[in-house]
This record gives C-alpha cells, structure tokens and sequence, in this order.
C-alpha cells in the first residue's frame, strides 16, 4: 500500500497543496496512492492524538508512506526518530519530496533522519532564541510589552467613568449587561474590578 499524508497546523491553512504536490510526483513516478490521509492539526499534539497516529499502526511490510517534508510527521528530534524507528520496525518506508529522502532500513536512512531531525530540532530551538532576544532588546530599548494598548485604553474609560461603574455595581446590575453599557469586553471589565490598583 502506499499512503500519502498532509498536514497543516492550522485551519485558516490548506492541505491541498501537499496533495496536489504528491499526486504530480506519483503521476511523474508512474505510481498511485492507495490512501489518502489528511489533516488540520498541530504537530506538538501528542502522536495519539493525530491521525498520523493510527495510520503508523495500520502500516505493514512493504508500505509507502509519502509526505512533502519530513516537518509534517513532527517538529522535534526525539518525535521524528520515534516515528522512523516504528516505520523502519514495520518494515516500511517513508519518502519525503521537499528533501527527496526514501527512509527505509538501511544505516544510510537513519543516518539521514538523524541529521534532518537534529537540523530541525536545532533551527527551532535557535528561533525560539532569537525571539527571546529580540523581545529582551525591545524591553531594553523602552519599548512596552504584553497588554495592548486598545486594552490600556479600555481600562482607562473605566477608570474615568469610575462613579457610573460603581452605581450600576450598587444597583445590582449584572456584570456582563455593565461591560456592555461600558462598552467594554466582560474579560476587561472582570480584571479591571479584580485589580483595579495595577491600572492607576
């Protein structure tokens, strides 16, 4: 059998592509796949919990399973490894197109796997930085982080309105009609009265 998969992290993200792509490189290798399997679902969500997941068990000797590139099986080193050790046990293959790998048994297809997965693993881990930098290099800068300022502002409105909240408090008047009449998010509203202090 031969499996292709897609998958994208998001909904506001299509599958089509990578089955578009597949389906012209099996035309172009005089090939067919047998069963398509797709998805719309994050790739740190546990193995379990994707379809991924019970396809690997339904995969025997001799399967294909077909995919773009190597990041729409997982993210992370230890969970592409994973993935290829219970393909390599079922003796079955895994083909990815964007970096032309045919992962099968052979040492050079661990070998393979192994760096593409350290490369991952490392490009993440080296993106997550750069961020951190780049968030303390603004703090550093003056710059404001976390509220918005449409939050800030919503908040002063309350602070300036401060008699009328407290009438429509006294009077009994439900949390979520005052947001409304404040015209404010109930969520505003709610941390405004919890810690009216922070916004002095």
């Amino acid at each position: 059998m031969i499996y292709g998969y897609c998958r994208v992290s998001t909904q506001h993200q299509h599958e089509e592509n990578q089955h578009f792509v597949i389906e012209k490189f099996a035309r172009a290798n005089n090939i067919r796949v047998n069963t398509w399997v797709e998805e719309k679902i994050s790739s740190s969500k546990r193995l379990s919990e994707r379809k991924l997941g019970a396809l690997l068990k339904e995969l025997k000797s001799g399967d294909i399973l077909i995919t773009t590139e190597i990041s729409r099986l997982g993210r992370s080193l230890l969970e592409v490894m994973g993935i290829l050790q219970m393909c390599l046990e079922q003796e079955c293959q895994v083909w990815t197109l964007k970096e032309n790998f045919r992962l099968g048994a052979d040492i050079q297809s661990k070998v393979l796997a192994f760096a593409f997965g350290l490369s991952a693993e490392l490009s993440k881990q080296l993106l997550q930085e750069r961020v951190r930098e780049s968030l303390a290099r603004l703090k550093a800068n003056g710059k404001k982080l976390g509220r918005p300022r449409g939050a800030q502002s919503k908040m002063s409105k309350l602070q300036r309105n401060q008699k009328r909240l407290d009438y429509l408090m006294t009077s009994g008047v439900s949390k979520t009609e005052i947001a409304r009449i404040m015209g404010v998010h109930k969520t505003t509203l709610y941390k405004y009265l919890n810690n009216p202090n922070d916004f002095l």
